[in-house]
């Protein structure tokens, strides 16, 4: 061993099995070989971030080298390695074990996690085991995005969310008998209730995702399975968005001709608010999950994104659906202001829960959509961390904003009803 107050090189020759602890701060295990004799010729670096950069295989530098780096040289060709780093600094969150690739980005290079996997994380060691030898170290990433105000917004703002759709809910139980026969209003209470249920079941399972996503030891088959549905709801609520925005062009322009009953419009609403969502999801899992491009990595529950654009499957139906919404909004209300004159009893009636409900929509629709942009805006770019608190605030607060316009609409129409009778 020669070991300088940077850097320490070792070699070693061992049959069968090799376990080395490498000053006390980089631990080496080799299972079984075979019965071969074997040579590994290990330099472990103590300070390398001043040297090599911490860019990695998507060329963003946003995460540091969190532990020391060891190259690790074998005589002969070694595929099963485990190695254990102790952290530099216990501030930083969401380690990653990777190597050094020479051939990323035209030969500059940049660290690589293919091959490699996080075991755990416990106590200031992070264990990692790769099928390849070369030089290793783990990446974690700054505290600034994870820190205590983020964390406080969202796991605040989630619990108030929940408590605002259950009261939402509640308040729809009760308020039920008093819709009447008037499809237009059955129908947006209908939606209403199954916008509040795929929300209060997507946090829920956003909950559970966070556990498993802090948890020290890796779950991924419960990641997976969390993420599928967390997609599932949150794509079900715009499609129930898109179910209420077709109904009311529906009813704008075929108020008093017939047409669908109430079942038939029932089981269109319903195909679309969840058939729709669960064959988008059903798709996204079958496509990526066999060659682990579903979730993020390091356990984080929710779609790729950063070496795979699986989140596309997302963002693409739902800003689709927010501006398919904005043209309907647009076609109704140009149709509700041209009926004005001449109309009484019924037809009044109608037209004023139409109008109620498009000033309701006119609001809720970018509420939804401006907040999931700016969820899509921090995945592009991670590193501004006030884009990332003004998604906090927003997805914390638009369940609450949404609720207090559902009653506001649902109290308005009652007092139009009641006025025109």
């Amino acid at each position: 061993i020669i070991e300088t107050p940077h850097i320490c090189l070792n070699k070693s020759t061992f049959v069968n099995t090799f376990s080395g602890d490498l000053n006390s701060s980089v631990k080496i295990d080799i299972p079984d070989t075979g019965g071969t004799s074997h040579s590994i010729t290990t330099i472990v670096f103590y300070y390398m971030d001043n040297v090599l950069p911490a860019r990695d295989k998507s060329n963003s530098s946003s995460k540091v080298i969190n532990g020391k780096v060891a190259l690790i040289w074998p005589e002969n060709k070694i595929t099963n390695i485990s190695l254990a780093f102790d952290v530099l600094h216990d501030k930083l969150r969401n380690p990653e074990c990777v190597f050094w690739d020479f051939s990323l980005f035209g030969g500059l290079g940049g660290w690589n996690d293919d091959g490699c996997m996080l075991v755990f994380n416990e106590n200031g060691t992070i264990s990692c085991h790769c099928n390849h030898t070369t030089t290793f170290s783990i990446l974690m990433s700054p505290n600034s995005h994870d820190n205590f105000i983020l964390a406080y917004i969202t796991y605040n703002g989630v619990a108030c969310s929940i408590v605002s759709l259950i009261i939402c809910l509640i308040i729809e139980g009760i308020i039920w008998k008093s819709i009447g026969d008037n499809m237009t209003s059955y129908f947006r209470h209908v939606s209403i209730v199954n916008i509040a249920l795929s929300l209060l079941i997507a946090d829920i399972w956003f909950i559970i995702g966070a556990v498993i996503s802090d948890a020290d030891q890796k779950n991924p088959p419960a990641c997976t399975a969390t993420t599928f549905f967390i997609h599932f709801f949150y794509l079900a609520l715009f499609f129930w968005m898109l179910a209420s925005a077709l109904l009311l062009l529906y009813r704008t322009f075929n108020v008093f001709d017939g047409g669908l009953s109430k079942r038939a419009m029932l089981i269109i609403g319903f195909s679309l608010g969840y058939g729709a969502p669960l064959i988008i999801a059903t798709i996204t899992i079958a496509v990526t999950a066999p060659s682990n491009h579903y979730t993020r990595e390091n356990n984080v529950c929710w779609l790729a994104w950063d070496t795979h654009k699986t989140l596309l499957a997302f963002v693409i139906p739902a800003l689709t659906i927010v501006a398919i919404n904005f043209i309907i909004l647009t076609l109704v209300i140009s149709k509700i202001l041209r009926r004005r004159v001449g109309m009484i009893g019924a037809q009044a009636r109608e037209r004023h829960a139409l109008l109620v409900i498009v000033r309701c929509s006119a609001v809720l629709t970018p509420i939804f959509g401006v907040t999931w942009a700016l969820g899509f805006v921090t995945m592009v770019s991670p590193e501004n961390f006030g884009l990332h608190v003004a998604f906090a605030l927003l997805n914390s607060l638009q369940v609450s904003v949404s609720n207090c316009f559902f009653l506001l609409c649902h109290f308005t129409v009652l007092i139009l009803q009641t006025y025109f009778d």
